[in-house]
């Protein structure tokens, strides 16, 4: 069985603050919560959870990985969009056109996502319609198709996606690639871990044997592995579970 996504990671100053933000936005609860992390459980059948982690430094720069939130209309968009203004989003400017049909907001630390129109695409998704690594090369979608054994469901025009092999949950899309050279750590990352019984080390082997590398991020002495994938993304293995 291939390594399986457990957890979106956020770096926070504030995790309980951002935390608290996202369990509102996306209405899923509060699980763990210490004072070394704090972690939200879905509600609507992601297969994957949310952990907020405490760091030090500062966000910098645009994240190469958000979140996109599905509305169902103009209106609902537009009502959505006030009420996470008013839960601690604001509205940011990172380049986008003002005939854009989707609106660009950042949590409280930042951290940006867009509230999308439905549309095709996303039609089969819940409020959460797409983790999105944007810039990226449609290596890493293949990559990360592989590694995570979940199918690629679109590949068009430098745009690749990947979903659930069920077809449950969001999609995680790649691009388009821009040749943004990357600088730093990402603010965001995903966490794998192999299945219970399974083999941390001889899944770090077949993740590097994909293209993945092994990366220093001060980790120190840890249980997890930290890897990058081919441009760079951090990511972290778990023991199995």
């Amino acid at each position: 069985m291939s390594t399986r996504l457990v957890s979106l990671c956020f770096d926070a100053n504030d995790p309980r603050r951002v935390a608290r933000f996202w369990a509102a936005a996306l209405r899923w609860e509060i699980d763990d919560e210490t004072d070394d992390e704090v972690g939200l459980v879905p509600t609507d059948g992601t297969p994957f959870g949310f952990v907020f982690l405490p760091v030090t430094e500062p966000k910098a720069g645009k994240s190469r990985l958000h979140l996109d939130l599905v509305s169902e209309s103009p209106e609902h968009q537009a009502e959505m969009v006030d009420l996470l203004v008013a839960s601690g989003a604001q509205h940011v400017d990172i380049g986008q056109s003002s005939d854009e049909n989707h609106v660009v907001l950042a949590d409280p630390e930042g951290n940006e996502f867009c509230v999308v129109l439905r549309g095709d695409f996303l039609a089969t998704t819940e409020l959460l319609g797409s983790v999105v690594f944007e810039p990226a090369d449609p290596v890493v979608g293949r990559f990360w198709a592989e590694a995570a054994g979940w199918p690629i469901v679109y590949d068009q025009d430098g745009d690749t996606a990947i979903r659930a092999p069920d077809g449950r949950g969001p999609f995680v899309t790649f691009g388009p690639p821009t040749g943004a050279v990357k600088t730093g750590k990402n603010r965001l990352h995903l966490d794998f871990a192999p299945p219970a019984g399974g083999d941390q080390a001889a899944e770090v082997e077949r993740l590097i044997a994909l293209g993945a590398r092994r990366v220093d991020i001060g980790q120190g002495d840890v249980s997890w592995v930290v890897l990058a994938d081919p441009e760079g993304n951090e990511f972290c293995v778990l023991t199995p579970r």
